[in-house]
């Protein structure tokens, strides 16, 4: 038997009071629940892609891809069985309880699922208010920004047969959002503890007194803080707000999941719908540092989304662009387009932010690694950069050590050490690399820097069936990452899966067309076009990666190897020589270890004079 671990969240649902409803009247209860489960149930779990791997007489066990999709459908249900009880006798009512959990779970090959992944979920289920829905702390994370629920923080709560207590958040379907309650504390430490808020509000007061009106309200503004502001229909027609809204709703959810962001709830953003706006009104009125407007215009063949990136604070424009695609599934349509721009934007966002931490005299954390992985999107590849952005993330982990994106950064930063031959002799890159972003993944289930240098690493030291699954299960928690795309894509390249790698490479590149990375995903591309024998192609996506400032000797290496098959001795000698001149100490040993490529063309390089060992 065969099995695999992952992450992914689980949904765990069942009926409160069965047993005794189906006492009273078992047939009628059996029909209403399997009734229930084809009109109602099992469509919403289907629309929103997941899948049931258990039935539990009257619950379920679902697998959701992301937390998202598993609240919403949670939320759904509980929505639609309050609306099939209304009038009902009370005990006639099948009301849920449902628990959601983001976690490590196996894989079994007839697509059983087990673990504590599973198993914390169910006992989330156990715990939850009948009609409502329970959250364990991982999960909670990934959604907190976009509920518009009452929250209740339930604190560390113990649960049946788990060692530690987990920390557990109940979600109240059907009631607006409040201020999150709390779990009660000792009343000499609530003393002590409003005591000590007393004094740091004073203090902040006096300090935002002293400041600038601007300043003093914006002073506020959580790092990446955001609206985005409903899109507008610049179509003629009126029915095609849905796909604008749409735009809206789903480029909100995915900023969500930036770590560290605070992204204004949609209800919230759609109240401005409509409306002229003041930039630095609407900052101040949201306490954010920037805003996100566009529209969206459809014709007959073609829709043509504007979006522009507005500083909150100075009211100027950071970042605009456009996107364009023809009209065809507007659903699958729309969902390309939201993509394309939360790739696009998380970079401008992250590049706002560090620009602005340059200038900080006492950077924290997120600031230092914002600038860390400003310096490592940069186009331009060179020791200098990687050390230096290596240096910021020691400086964020210094101050926080759980910081999961300083991890992930920094396992991406000791990466390039193996990736274009920096090694250090007394640096221990399975634990600078492996363990870090290993720890990053276990503390942030959508890092995509963490899962990248994960799978790399893995690529470049031997481990290609263990990178692909790295990547594999990165591309399933952040399916939007183009990055990831490309990871999957080398990682099917290095298993000799060439037609598949180009595929995610090729989807990558739709997902970010204008990516600081895209003269790499060129190169990865040479790769595959030369493994399938079209040398010509190959050649081409190396002058691509070449002129797109890719300039570690990768794409010169490539060039060789296909010109040599080709029998262009020329060209191939010269690029040749190019690519020793960067890499003085390249092999055919180190390129075999390192990079897809399989014996023709190693045994063409060794023929045109590159050295063994």
């Amino acid at each position: 038997m065969t099995e695999r671990r992952k992450i992914a969240a689980i949904l765990a649902a069942d009926v409160v009071g069965f047993s005794r409803m189906a006492c009273t009247d078992e047939d009628r209860t059996l029909a209403r629940l399997r009734a229930l489960r084809s009109d109602v149930i099992d469509p919403i779990i289907a629309s929103l892609n997941g899948r049931v791997f258990k039935r539990l007489g009257d619950g379920a066990l679902v697998e959701f891809r992301s937390v998202v999709e598993a609240v919403r459908c949670a939320i759904s249900v509980q929505n639609a069985m309050a609306e099939r009880n209304a009038g009902t006798p009370d005990d006639q009512c099948i009301v849920f309880r449902i628990g959601i959990h983001l976690g490590d779970v196996v894989e079994e090959s007839d697509g059983d699922l087990m673990g504590d992944g599973v198993n914390i979920a169910a006992r989330l289920e156990g715990i939850a208010k009948p009609g409502a829905i329970c959250l364990s702390e991982d999960a909670f994370r990934q959604v907190k920004g976009r509920l518009d629920l009452a929250i209740t923080d339930l604190g560390p709560t113990a649960l049946k047969n788990i060692v530690e207590p987990i920390r557990a958040y109940s979600v109240e379907v059907g009631s607006p959002r409040r201020a999150m309650a709390r779990p009660k504390i000792d009343a000499a430490l609530t003393l002590g503890l409003v005591a000590a808020v007393v004094l740091i509000s004073a203090g902040m007061w006096a300090w935002v007194a002293r400041r600038p009106a601007s300043v003093a309200t914006n002073a506020v503004a959580a790092h990446l803080s955001i609206v985005v502001l409903p899109f507008a229909n610049l179509s003629n027609d009126p029915a095609q707000d849905y796909f604008a809204d749409g735009v809206t709703e789903n480029l909100t959810t995915d900023l969500s999941r930036i770590r560290d962001s605070f992204v204004i709830a949609r209800n919230t953003a759609f109240t401005y719908k409509g409306k002229a706006i003041d930039a630095k009104e609407v900052g101040r009125e949201l306490g954010v540092r920037y805003l996100l407007e566009g529209s969206v215009q459809r014709d007959q063949q073609r829709v043509r989304v504007n979006a522009q990136l507005i500083d909150a604070v100075s009211g100027a424009h950071l970042w605009a662009d456009r996107f364009e695609a023809d009209v065809a599934n507007l659903f699958k349509l729309q969902d390309e387009v939201v993509a394309r721009l939360g790739n696009s934007l998380g970079f401008q966002l992250i590049k706002a932010e560090a620009e602005k931490s340059a200038r900080s005299k006492n950077p924290d954390a997120i600031e230092l690694t914002m600038r860390g992985k400003l310096l490592l999107a940069s186009a331009s590849i060179t020791r200098e950069n990687w050390r230096a952005a290596r240096s910021l993330f020691e400086q964020a982990l210094a101050i926080d050590p759980n910081n999961a994106d300083a991890l992930g950064g920094s396992a991406q930063a000791y990466l390039g050490d193996i990736a274009y031959g920096w090694k250090a002799p007394d640096v221990d890159y399975e634990e600078k690399i492996l363990e870090r972003a290993t720890r990053s993944i276990a503390l942030d289930s959508s890092n995509v820097t963490a899962y990248y240098a994960k799978t790399l690493y893995l690529l470049f030291t031997s481990r290609a069936e263990d990178g692909f699954r790295s990547a594999d299960s990165g591309v399933e928690m952040v399916p939007s990452s183009a990055s990831l795309h490309a990871a999957l894509g080398l990682a099917e390249s290095f298993l000799h899966r060439f037609e598949r790698g180009k595929a995610e490479i090729q989807l990558a590149m739709r997902l970010s067309p204008r990516d600081s990375r895209i003269a790499q995903w060129h190169n990865f591309f040479s790769d595959d076009e030369r493994e399938l024998g079209r040398l010509d192609d190959s050649t081409d996506e190396s002058k691509k990666a070449l002129s797109g400032g890719y300039n570690p000797f990768f794409p010169s290496l490539n060039l060789a190897a296909a010109y040599a098959l080709k029998g262009d001795e020329v060209n191939a000698r010269a690029s040749l020589a190019e690519a020793l001149r960067l890499k003085p100490d390249l092999t055919v040993n180190w390129v075999a270890e390192r990079t897809p490529m399989r014996q023709p063309a190693l045994v063409a390089l060794r023929r045109i004079g590159l050295p063994d060992q």
